[in-house]
C-alpha cells in the first residue's frame, strides 16, 4: 500500500544543543559586577564563564570595588568544604561563593547560575554545600572501532561517539569541552571514555593509544572532569606477549604497574581505571582459579603510587544458564561471588554494583550487594542510556527510580540510605554526537537528574526537575513548565505500566531490547525468565521454596520478600510464582491489574502526546518537532506492548479482562 509522505521537520541546530547552559540562563550572573579572587586553571575557567556573560548580557567582571558577587577561592578550609564544597551566602546587597578548592568554586558559580536571579535577592545566612560522594562519574559505552553488532556505542541510542568514529580519535575538542562544561554545571567529575566491553582496538588505548585518550583528558579538564579508561584484565597477554594474566603473578604485576606509569606520563591527573571481568565473556581472574579481589587488587596496587582508583564491576553471572534449571538464579549472582570477599579488597580498590540484580530492569529491587559489604568501598551503577527503558524513544524519565534506590534502607528502618553508603555514583551514559547530546531532548532531564543525585542522593527528584526546566527553558511560562513536569513526572511509571507487570522484567525482543518480546528470553541461557504458565506468573525466590535470593537481605527485608502476603505488589513477580487470580494490595487480581496497568499506560502515553503537541508555540520547532516524532513512536510502541502482554495472558490464563475491552 502507498504511504504518505512524512511531514517536513525542521533541521536539528548546526551546533550542538545548549541543554542546561543556554546563553540567557546566564542573564542575572551576567548583569552584575562580579570580583573573582584566586588562582589557577579552574579559577580561570569561572573567570572566563564570567567574562563571556557580562560580554553578552552588560555586566563587569572587576578586579577590585564594588561588586555584586564575590567569588573567593580562600587559602585555608575553616568551614570543612574540602576540594568540592563551597560555602554560598548573601549579606548587604553582596552574594558570596566561597571555596577552598578549585572545584568548589566552579560548582559554586554553576550553583549561582542555577539560582538565577534567586542569587541575587533578599538576604541568605550561610550555606554549605558538599558533595555526598567522591566520583560521580559517567561510563561511556562507546567503541573505538565499530563493532559488528553493538555499533559505534553500545546500547546507544544518540547517534555516535562523541570521542570515536571509526577505529579512531574524532578530534572534536570544543565539543568535547562544551560536555564536560555541561557536566560539572550538574555535579559530575568524572567520564569513561571507553566501552567496559574491551575489543582489540579498545584495549590499545592504554598502551600505544594513549596519546588520544589523553587529547580527551585535556578537553574536560578546564572543567574538574578527570578522565578514567576500561581494560582489559588479558592486557598483560594482549598488550604484554606474557603467557599469563594471572593476578599474582609477579611479571604480570611489573607490567601492570608499567603500563599505568605510562598513562600517567600522558595524564598526571588520571582518574583511574575501569574492569569488567569474568562476564559475559570477558577474562577475568577465574581464569587462574583467583578471585575477584586478587584481580581488583593487582590493578589498585599499580594505581595507589599515583592516587588512581579501580572501579570493579560486580556484574558476574553465568550467562550460560541452562533453562530448564530452576536452581540457579542469575538474580543471586553478584552477592554469591562477591559478599565473601568483604574486607579483601584494596583501598583504592572500588566495587561498582548496578542497583539492581537483574540488568537495569524498569522495575528491580535494590541489589543485596549494596547492604552486604561493609568493608568495601561501593559505587551504584545505574543506566541512563534508556536500554530497557524506551531506548530515548519513549520518555521515560528515571529520576524516582533512582531516588527510590539511593533512599533504600539496606538494614531496614534506621539504618544508612544506600546513598549515605556508597562512596561513588556511577551512570551509564546516554550522550552521542546527536544536536540534542542524548537523541530524545527530553532525555537531557536523566543525565542531569544523575549528576545532581550524585551530589545530593537524598534531594527531591522533582524538585531537580525543576531546576532542569527552569535551565533549560529558562523565562519559561507557567504553561510551558506545567506541560514539561506533566509528561515527565509520572513517565517513568507510565513505561511501567505498559511494559513487564510487577516487577518481572525484560519481555524485551532479544538482541535489540526494543519492543515487546513476552517469551524473547524465555528459553534463552541468560537467565532471564518470567515461568508464566496455565495457572501463574512469576519467578519463587523465597527461602523457603525457591532460590533463596530473597534470604540475601539483611533480616527486616528478607522477611517483607520472603512471603508474597507481604511482599510490596510492584516486585511480586520478581520475587514470587503466584497463580492468576492472587489478589493483591489493591484488591485487584493479578491478572487484571496487567490488563489494566496495560491499557492505563497507553492512555497516558497518548495524554502526553497531546500535551506535548499543545506547546508548540513555546518551545523551539527543531526541538518539538524531534519530541513529537519520537511521541508518534511511543504511542505505537505502547499499544503494541499492551496488545502482546495482554493476548499473552489471556491465552495462557483463559481469564478475560473483567471490563471488556478488546484483548487479542
Amino acid at each position: 500500500m502507498n504511504r504518505p509522505d512524512p511531514p517536513d521537520l525542521p533541521d536539528p541546530p548546526d551546533l550542538p544543543d545548549p541543554a542546561w547552559l543556554p546563553p540567557e540562563a546566564f542573564r542575572p550572573l551576567g548583569t552584575r559586577r562580579t570580583l573573582i579572587q584566586g588562582t589557577g586553571p579552574l579559577v580561570e575557567t569561572v573567570r572566563g564563564e564570567v567574562t563571556g556573560a557580562c560580554e553578552r548580557f552588560g555586566g563587569e567582571a572587576v578586579r577590585d570595588g564594588r561588586h555584586d558577587l564575590l567569588l573567593e577561592l580562600t587559602a585555608g578550609d575553616d568551614l570543612g568544604l574540602g576540594a568540592e564544597g563551597f560555602a554560598f551566602a548573601r549579606e548587604d546587597g553582596t552574594t558570596t561563593v566561597t571555596a577552598s578548592g578549585q572545584h568548589g568554586l566552579l560548582y559554586g558559580l554553576f550553583h549561582v547560575v542555577r539560582l538565577g536571579g534567586e542569587a541575587f535577592t533578599g538576604s541568605r545566612p550561610r550555606e554549605v554545600h558538599r558533595p555526598a560522594t567522591k566520583s560521580r562519574m559517567l561510563d561511556h559505552w562507546d567503541n573505538v572501532a565499530v563493532h559488528p553488532v553493538m555499533g559505534q556505542v553500545e546500547r546507544g541510542y544518540a547517534g555516535g561517539s562523541l570521542f570515536w568514529r571509526d577505529g579512531r580519535a574524532r578530534g572534536e575538542t570544543e565539543r568535547v569541552r562544551a560536555y564536560g562544561r555541561l557536566l560539572a554545571a550538574c555535579g559530575i567529575n568524572a567520564v569513561c571514555v571507553n566501552n567496559v566491553n574491551v575489543h582489540a582496538t579498545e584495549a590499545r588505548l592504554l598502551t600505544e593509544r594513549i596519546g588520544e585518550v589523553a587529547a580527551i583528558a585535556d578537553a574536560l579538564r578546564p572543567y574538574g572532569i578527570r578522565t578514567h579508561l576500561s581494560v582489559t584484565f588479558a592486557a598483560p597477554v594482549v598488550l604484554g606477549g606474557l603467557p599469563t594474566a594471572d593476578p599474582l603473578d609477579e611479571a604480570v604485576r611489573d607490567w601492570w604497574a608499567r603500563a599505568v606509569r605510562g598513562v600517567y606520563a600522558a595524564i598526571p591527573d588520571f582518574g583511574g581505571l575501569v574492569v569488567k571481568a569474568d562476564s559475559e565473556g570477558q577474562p577475568g581472574p577465574f581464569t587462574y582459579g583467583r578471585s575477584h579481589a586478587d584481580g581488583a587488587n593487582l590493578l589498585a596496587a599499580a594505581l595507589a603510587p599515583h592516587g588512581g582508583t579501580v572501579h570493579w564491576r560486580a556484574f558476574v553471572y553465568d550467562h550460560r544458564q541452562d533453562w530448564r534449571d530452576r536452581t540457579t538464579d542469575r538474580a543471586r549472582a553478584a552477592y554469591d561471588h562477591f559478599a565473601p570477599l568483604d574486607g579483601e579488597f584494596a583501598p583504592n580498590a572500588v566495587l561498582q554494583v548496578k542497583h539492581g540484580p537483574m540488568d537495569f530492569q524498569v522495575r528491580e529491587p535494590v541489589s543485596p550487594v549494596l547492604g552486604a559489604l561493609p568493608r568495601t568501598r561501593l559505587a551504584v551503577e545505574v543506566q541512563a542510556t534508556q536500554e530497557y527503558t524506551g531506548q530515548q524513544r519513549h520518555v521515560c524519565w528515571l529520576g524516582p527510580m533512582w531516588s527510590e534506590v539511593l533512599r533504600f534502607r539496606a538494614e531496614g528502618e534506621g539504618g544508612a540510605t544506600v546513598g549515605e553508603s556508597a562512596d561513588d555514583l556511577v551512570a551509564v551514559s546516554n550522550v552521542g554526537d546527536d544536536p540534542f547530546w542524548t537523541g530524545h531532548p527530553l532525555a537531557q532531564a536523566n543525565l542531569y537528574t544523575f549528576g545532581r543525585l550524585a551530589w545530593r542522593p537524598d534531594a527531591d527528584p522533582h524538585a531537580v526537575l525543576d531546576e532542569w526546566i527552569g535551565l533549560t527553558f529558562p523565562s519559561a511560562p507557567e504553561r510551558l513548565t506545567a506541560g514539561l513536569r506533566a509528561v515527565l513526572r509520572g513517565s517513568w511509571r507510565t513505561y511501567e505500566k505498559y511494559t513487564a507487570p510487577l516487577g518481572v522484567g525484560f519481555m524485551v525482543q532479544p538482541g535489540h531490547h526494543y519492543g515487546p518480546g513476552v517469551d524473547g528470553y524465555e528459553y534463552s541461557p541468560w537467565g532471564t525468565y518470567h515461568f508464566a504458565d496455565r495457572d501463574g506468573v512469576g519467578v519463587d525466590r523465597s527461602a523457603a521454596t525457591g532460590t533463596g535470593y530473597a534470604a540475601q537481605y539483611a533480616k527486616a527485608w528478607a522477611e517483607v520478600y520472603e512471603s508474597a502476603g507481604t511482599c510490596p505488589d510492584e516486585l511480586l513477580l520478581f520475587f514470587h510464582h503466584v497463580p492468576y487470580g492472587h489478589v493483591l494490595s489493591s484488591g485487584k487480581t493479578v491478572i487484571q491489574h496487567i490488563y489494566d496497568t496495560h491499557f492505563e499506560g497507553v492512555e497516558e502515553a497518548e495524554e502526553a502526546r497531546r500535551v506535548w503537541a499543545g506547546l508548540a508555540d513555546l518551545v523551539d520547532p527543531a526541538r518539538h518537532a524531534r519530541v513529537a516524532e519520537r511521541y508518534e513512536e511511543q504511542v505505537r510502541g505502547a499499544r503494541e506492548w499492551r496488545d502482546q502482554v495482554n493476548a499473552y495472558f489471556l491465552r495462557k490464563s483463559g481469564i478475560p479482562d473483567e471490563r471488556g475491552r478488546t484483548v487479542y
